[in-house]
């Protein structure tokens, strides 16, 4: 525990990614071999499942440092962050552990059986031996969170170097349903078995936002354009005729989404498709909030089955008859699912094909002018703008520049009320910067909440309406304040359907600032009536 105590403070401590990487590498060459592959895990999210709650923690950690709640409460205001709020404030202790990190995570595993009594038995116990930096991770560790600035693409970099394996073989060894507590080190990263594979997806691809004008990306012969559908980015793995359907997030959904059981009928052994899931009620494209009704759901009842089925939208194939394709043009790739969806189709009558595969339209274009016109369409096709693909493009491995692109339609936006706020967290612990904004009822009489937000402005600004929210405060709720509305902002967002779960009756997607309206009083901000106008007349309530 000490070594990745030690690890971690370094992490923390730079935003230089070659030291990042190095203190990666470093530890990856010398750590304990289990422990090697519980970093791996907690930096790949795969963490244990919290054993304690945080009211528990709070309580607990305020009376080992015999200060009332209140004061922990806002003292883990003012830090933004709960295990260092903890190490805060319980006294310093000059001990260090000698137990490991498998060691502490294997404890950490059973103690969530456990009674509260023992529970607190064992925090206490931990935390009163255990340096700041320790108690720290400790913490972190127990309360299931752990953001240190580390992504996966930089810590498989760093194993990369430890071990002069591939980047891109470590990334597709790394993915997968793997359990830490049951791998060794030597099955997971240095030994490679066929069996491993049959279930694992490919790294995706993903693509960069275009950053200035399109047409600088050349001729537009060279490109092939897609509706950017705005759903579940998932690949689709027939091996061995068995099915699993994993999404971006690298999370085994297969039980989620059982109509693409019907896949194995029609396709053959050794494909694996790259698309997008997508709500598909009464035959058309759904919204998101559609399909956040399948999200997080333990089964899937034949009633949600029946209201909010799922296609997939296939825009690639990445593996064909068993070899892996990704090196072949786009192009090339592309033609290859069309064949296939054609033969999928020509074995049955439009009355029969209710298998829920669909193809990602493949457009090409003469000008730019024509593809921005397409891209204006977008949102009357339940799409988020457009993906531009160079037509000879092989399939890369994460974010790369250069031959995918993403081009957006511009954001929707109301003019809102500042009605709430909070504080932030990490840098901005000490700043009001998470807010909560409301649009006028008809009559203009009562503000209503439709949204929060918390980036857009500047650190300058940040601070100024913080002054304000500290001078203008209503009533406190906890961590909440409600303050004066006299602020207006600007809201931009992706998506917006009505809503029976909000307030509002309305739910938007992404929403964030787009700028501070100091030209505008609170009068002249806009009304619920005005955001449901936005509202296209093909999106049904969801």
């Amino acid at each position: 525990m000490k070594q990745f105590a030690n690890l971690i403070k370094t992490l923390d401590s730079t935003n230089k990614t070659n030291v990042k990487v190095n203190a990666l590498a470093t530890y990856f060459e010398q750590a304990p071999e289990k422990d090697k592959v519980w970093t791996i895990a907690i930096l790949s999210h795969r963490r244990p499942p919290r054993p304690v709650n945080t009211t528990l923690l709070r309580t607990w950690a305020s009376e080992l440092a015999n200060i009332p709640l209140w004061l922990f409460e806002e003292s883990y205001h003012i830090v933004g962050d709960l295990a260092e709020t903890i190490a805060l404030v319980i006294p310093s202790s000059t001990k260090s552990t000698t137990k490991t990190l498998t060691q502490f995570l294997e404890e950490m595993i059973t103690l969530k059986k456990k009674t509260e009594q023992e529970k607190k038995t064992y925090l206490h116990e931990n935390w009163k031996v255990l340096n700041y930096y320790e108690r720290f991770v400790f913490t972190k560790l127990i309360t299931g969170g752990f953001r240190i600035g580390v992504s996966q693409k930089l810590m498989t970099r760093a194993l990369s170097k430890a071990t002069q394996i591939d980047e891109d073989i470590l990334a597709y060894k790394l993915m997968g349903n793997w359990n830490p507590n049951t791998i060794s080190y030597q099955d997971l990263v240095l030994e490679e078995k066929e069996s491993d594979f049959l279930s694992k997806p490919y790294p995706f691809y993903l693509a960069y936002a275009v950053e200035n004008e399109v047409s600088d990306l050349g001729n537009v012969s060279e490109w092939y354009a897609e509706h950017k559908w705005d759903g579940i980015r998932a690949q689709i793995i027939i091996r061995n005729r068995e099915i699993f359907v994993w999404s971006r997030g690298e999370e085994l959904v297969t039980d989620k989404y059982p109509e693409f059981q019907k896949f194995l009928d029609f396709i053959p052994d050794g494909t694996v498709l790259d698309g997008e899931i997508l709500p598909f009620p009464n035959g058309e494209i759904g919204t998101f909030n559609d399909l956040q009704t399948r999200i997080g759901r333990k089964t899937i009842s034949k009633n949600l089955l029946q209201k909010t089925p799922v296609i997939l939208k296939a825009y690639d194939l990445l593996e064909w008859k068993g070899k892996d394709i990704r090196n072949l043009p786009f192009s090339k790739r592309r033609e290859l699912l069309e064949s296939l969806y054609d033969d999928i189709l020509s074995t049955q009558t439009p009355e029969e094909h209710k298998i829920p595969l669909h193809l990602s339209e493949k457009m090409t274009f003469t000008s730019w002018s024509a593809l921005a016109k397409e891209r204006d369409r977008s949102r009357l096709v339940r799409s988020e703008g457009l993906m531009l693909k160079r037509k000879d493009s092989p399939y890369l491995v994460g974010r790369k520049k250069g031959d995918w692109w993403k081009w957006k339609v511009d954001p929707l936006t109301i003019d809102a009320v500042l009605t709430y706020a909070m504080r932030g967290h990490g840098r901005r612990s000490n700043l009001f910067t998470d807010y909560t904004f409301g649009l006028w009822n008809n009559d203009k009489t009562e503000l209503v909440t439709f949204a929060k937000a918390y980036s857009g402005l500047t650190d300058a600004e940040f601070r100024e309406v913080d002054k304000f929210i500290k001078a203008n405060t209503l009533e406190r709720f906890g961590p909440v304040r409600s303050v004066t509305p006299e602020l207006v902002f600007e809201i931009a967002f992706e998506g917006i359907a009505l809503s029976k779960r909000h307030k509002s009756g309305v739910a938007t997607r992404f929403p964030r600032i787009l700028r501070w309206r100091q030209d505008k009083k609170i009068e002249e901000a806009n009304s619920l009536e005005d955001l449901k106008t936005l509202i296209p007349s093909n999106i049904q309530d969801s």
